[in-house]
């Protein structure tokens, strides 16, 4: 009569767990909930972030402390950096805060990822890590940490407005002689701080000035910030008086400069270099203010 092999449970269990583990890794889903980029330097940012986890598995394990690679999906063998995530108890739903000095690993691809961010609707950002599992007194097993979380972009800043201007005669001590307020609409979860940044502005592909926003920083939301500029008055009006005649000027402006305590930001400049903004500005309304209405044929 045979005898039957007894079943080795703590091999069994010692296939299973890693498996199991890894699944329920995988199952989970991350949601970036706020990201503020601050202090940047021209190869650094300082990073604050709030992140949703969601388990969707029955159990509850813990999670290690890790070193976290962050690239733009299609390009993962090149992370813009790394980011230490921290240890964290997998409950159903878990936030988890980073609060942390980033040094950039890839110029190129941090511009790529600013640049998307800037001008998409959205960009996919992938997470990845290795760490360590715990679950209640089953062995500890290494699992990979591999996300990809849709993080919704500026959308090429569409929106952007010139609300108010007026027209400076006599330019002021910086030069400006054009000064008002541009609406900039942020619908991410994004806080950005970019420093003082310049526009081109262009008429007809004519160059005709610059624009400047001082210490900017996008909030989500509604931005409204003021904005200087320094432009060819006479080329302006000579425009409006000669085609332009119902005073509306259209308008096209291109990102120039990012430049945060003395340091260009190439990583911005880039990006809003890639962005082109089309306005319309009532400059008939604003030369009537200061008293040149009749160059429109109005009254003074």
């Amino acid at each position: 009569m045979g005898h039957s092999k007894p079943m080795d449970v703590r091999g069994s269990i010692y296939v299973a767990v890693p498996r199991m583990s890894q699944d329920g890794v995988n199952e989970s889903t991350l949601e970036i909930q706020s990201l503020e980029l601050s202090r940047p330097t021209a190869d650094s940012f300082h990073l604050r972030q709030t992140a949703k986890l969601t388990n969707h598995h029955r159990y509850h394990p813990r999670l290690d402390a890790f070193n976290a690679s962050l690239s733009v999906e299609g390009a993962e063998d090149k992370p813009y950096a790394y980011v230490q995530l921290p240890a964290v108890h997998a409950t159903e739903t878990t936030f988890t805060h980073v609060d942390q000095e980033v040094q950039i690993t890839d110029m190129d691809a941090f511009i790529d990822y600013n640049t998307q961010l800037l001008t998409k609707d959205s960009v996919d950002l992938v997470v990845k890590g290795r760490t360590k599992l715990h679950l209640m007194r089953l062995p500890d097993t290494t699992v990979d940490y591999h996300k990809t979380v849709n993080m919704k972009g500026l959308n090429g800043l569409v929106g952007f407005n010139v609300t108010s201007f007026s027209i400076k005669l006599i330019p002021e001590p910086d030069g400006a002689n054009m000064v008002g307020e541009v609406f900039i609409p942020n619908p991410s979860v994004l806080t950005i701080s970019m420093g003082n940044v310049t526009f081109n502005n262009y008429v007809d592909d004519t160059f005709i000035g610059t624009s400047s926003l001082t210490d900017l920083v996008l909030k989500p939301g509604d931005n409204t910030v003021p904005m200087r500029s320094t432009v060819n008055q006479t080329f302006v009006i000579e425009t409006v008086v000669g085609k332009y005649t119902d005073g509306m000027l259209p308008v096209d402006i291109v990102g120039n400069s990012s430049v945060f305590d003395g340091e260009h930001l190439p990583y911005f400049e880039k990006a809003l270099q890639a962005n082109r903004q089309h306005i319309v500005l009532n400059v008939g309304a604003a030369l009537a203010e200061v008293g040149g209405g009749s160059l429109l044929g109005g009254e003074e």
